[in-house]
């Protein structure tokens, strides 16, 4: 498939963003692993993906963080702990270079049974538990090296494991990961390009199109769309973004 083809552009990159950006900001996440497995399929260079999608997640979680906000979907105390150690984890990550085919398989496995379990309990009641910083703490680090090591910025790790804690409520939730993505794309996108890597030429014509599905999308989510049906989404979003990530 030529690169550079008009109808491959219109076709299949530019839809599959744009759709990506719209279907992942609903629950406040970047869509990285959606980009992942349109470039993949559109047969881009494996080396300009990672940055590609870690600039792609910036722009879109920083619209989803904002709708979220300003909806009140956000709690910076959640946030905190996650932040401080998945930043300096995620720019380590993304200066490694992993056997792509192994990481994907072990995040798709992982985000499989997050998403199974999710689409099951959505219709309970949430109940929230206690917060614990200082669990917290460790699993941002962990979070933030996987983030930066395979190009994502980990909103689909974070959101899961929230709701399965029950640390916060749906819509908090979403808004806590669009700002975790944000921070963790940005560290994990410097951590690249201070190793040698380098941008894609058409980077410009792909922030656009992330940014039109991405604004749509999180508006919608942070506020229009019910807790509940933020969950079964969300389910769906792992349950796609495993079979992506495995299959791609």
């Amino acid at each position: 498939m030529p690169r550079h083809s008009l109808m491959d552009w219109i076709s299949l990159l530019s839809i599959g963003l744009f759709l990506a950006a719209f279907g992942y900001s609903l629950v406040g996440h970047g869509g990285a692993s959606g980009y992942l497995a349109v470039m993949v399929l559109c047969g881009l260079p494996f080396l300009e993906m990672k940055p590609a999608a870690l600039t792609l997640n910036i722009f879109v979680s920083a619209l989803a963080w904002w709708q979220f906000s300003q909806a009140n979907g956000f709690s910076g105390k959640l946030l905190r702990p996650f932040l401080v150690a998945s930043i300096p984890a995620a720019f380590f990550g993304g200066a490694m270079q992993a056997d792509p085919w192994v990481m994907r398989l072990v995040l798709g496995l992982s985000l499989l049974f997050a998403g199974l379990w999710i689409f099951k309990v959505s219709k309970a009641n949430y109940a929230l538990r206690p917060f614990s910083f200082w669990a917290a703490l460790p699993l941002g680090g962990l979070l933030g090296f996987i983030s930066g090591l395979v190009g994502v910025g980990g909103g689909i790790f974070l959101s899961p494991l929230l709701l399965l804690t029950r640390w916060g409520e749906t819509r908090v939730v979403a808004g806590v990961s669009a700002a975790f993505i944000f921070f963790n794309s940005v560290a994990g996108l410097t951590g690249h390009l201070s190793s040698g890597g380098s941008l894609a030429p058409e980077l410009p014509v792909w922030i656009c199109l992330v940014v039109a599905g991405g604004g749509l999308g999180s508006y919608l989510g942070a506020r229009r769309l019910p807790s509940y049906w933020l969950r079964r989404i969300l389910a769906l979003v792992l349950i796609l973004a495993s079979q992506k990530l495995m299959w791609a």
